[in-house]
């Protein structure tokens, strides 16, 4: 790997990165659990946007259950977001195309 390269693309580098953070403060991502009966949807900063419940799991006798549910939606829109930005991330440094790097 040459470093010399890399600091001849660091402009691109720059421009991809910005590009790259601005595009995710626009992808949403949404999770679920319990069947659909909780949805949550989060923006690529991780931050809650809403949240659905659908009347069925909203029992007073069972709150456990709803919180249970709530986080198994909220983890499981992270690991959507994850993967998303994953792919994304991929494909942004593949387009850079530093040899030497393995990308």
């Amino acid at each position: 790997m040459n470093p010399f390269e890399i600091l001849k693309n660091s402009k691109a580098i720059k421009e991809q990165a910005e590009k790259f953070q601005s595009e995710m403060e626009q992808m949403t991502c949404e999770g679920s659990s319990g069947g659909r009966m909780v949805t949550v949807k989060i923006n690529g900063k991780f931050e809650m946007q809403e949240i659905h419940l659908d009347p069925l799991c909203v029992d007073n006798r069972d709150v456990k259950m709803l919180e249970d549910l709530i986080v198994a939606a909220c983890h499981d829109a992270n690991t959507n977001m994850q993967e998303l930005l994953k792919a994304k991330s991929g494909s942004l440094l593949s387009d850079l195309n530093i040899s030497g790097l393995g990308l």
